[in-house]
């Protein structure tokens, strides 16, 4: 009898996001982490949502449309700015307090489960590790993000935020490389069973990008400002992150950070390593 073919892989959908920038230089060459616009911090969140992803999609869109319509808030400059170009949505380093409340409100009751990378800008990793290349940089988090996710059979699709050149299909697929390196070397290349595909959308066509660029934000801020504040307010949302190159507390996976372990305002890095 004929062998029967084999059974489709099921699918699933990540949602990811980044926060902050991977800018080391100014004018000349200068170093100018930490300056006024420029973070200290690069960061990638990847959500997993615990309902149908149609359902909570059109709750946020419902969300949208709420905050265009309230006088209170549709005057808000930057929801102007967002409609006038094709329709509001949430962004949380760029949204008043007032709109954030709409949507951190929202979050805490929403059934989701982040994970965080956080990587510290350090000059000299940058250039003696990513070769002074942003691109690089993006697909080294990228890929610490998503290597453990390559063992179960299962096709995974990575709806992931647009980022200019960081998200061409040579970036993304130098991080997949990469991931796949990391796992294989930690299980053996004949045990990673999922097959990976990467959709390159924008928070405007899929409002489901909101959910990880506030997650993400939320652990920016501690990182950047000292401020658990809104972290804490999401904590149960947040199953982990990772200080990706807080090498001091490598010893014992102490820059993980979990619900035993939370972030707290001591986290705030100092001034930007050299």
């Amino acid at each position: 009898m004929p062998e029967e073919p084999p059974k489709p892989l099921p699918v699933v959908h990540r949602f990811i996001d980044e926060v902050g920038d991977t800018t080391f230089y100014g004018k000349g060459k200068e170093v100018i982490l930490g300056q006024e616009g420029v973070s200290l911090v690069f960061g990638m969140s990847i959500v997993k949502f615990g309902r149908p992803i149609a359902e909570v999609r059109s709750e946020i869109v419902a969300l949208q449309k709420q905050v265009e319509s309230d006088p209170l808030l549709n005057t808000i400059p930057s929801v102007v700015k967002r409609a006038a170009k094709g329709g509001f949505f949430f962004h949380a380093c760029k949204d008043s307090d007032d709109v954030r409340t709409v949507f951190l409100h929202y979050l805490r009751d929403l059934k989701c489960e982040a994970e965080i990378v956080i990587a510290r800008k350090i000059h000299s990793l940058f250039v003696n590790k990513h070769h002074g290349k942003d691109d690089e940089f993006y697909a080294d988090v990228l890929a610490h993000l998503i290597k453990n996710r390559l063992k179960q059979p299962r096709r995974i699709v990575l709806n992931i935020a647009e980022r200019g050149s960081s998200t061409r299909g040579r970036v993304l697929d130098d991080a997949l490389a990469k991931a796949t390196g990391r796992a294989g070397n930690r299980w053996g290349s004949a045990d990673l069973k999922a097959e990976v595909v990467f959709n390159v959308q924008t928070p405007l066509h899929d409002p489901l990008l909101a959910v990880p660029d506030y997650l993400g934000w939320a652990v920016q801020r501690v990182f950047e400002k000292g401020q658990p504040r809104y972290y804490d307010y999401l904590r149960e949302k947040i199953r982990l992150v990772v200080d990706l190159y807080d090498s001091e507390k490598y010893a014992g996976n102490k820059n993980y950070y979990d619900q035993r372990n939370p972030l707290t305002a001591q986290n705030k890095i100092g001034p930007p390593s050299t």
